[in-house]
């Protein structure tokens, strides 16, 4: 990877139905802010349930292994 230290994006993700930025350092190390958040609190996890619920389609976040995630690691490693 390049001489940066950090790199961060936010997108709209797909799979939590809300912005999430992720951040990516320069040992390769990868942070979602919508993962940390579904995971950090009950009230989250609820807030995502209730989002499923009023959209009609199951949300759930696969954490760092998400294609979203993925492509923007692809794109940083560029």
């Amino acid at each position: 990877m390049g001489d940066w230290q950090v790199t961060a994006a936010t997108i709209n993700c797909d799979a939590v139905a809300a912005e999430v930025t992720i951040i990516v350092k320069s040992d390769g190390s990868v942070k979602c802010t919508g993962f940390e958040n579904i995971t950090s609190s009950r009230k989250a996890r609820l807030d995502l349930v209730n989002r499923s619920l009023t959209l009609k389609r199951v949300l759930d976040c696969p954490g760092t292994e998400c294609k979203q995630v993925k492509e923007y690691l692809e794109k940083t490693a560029d």
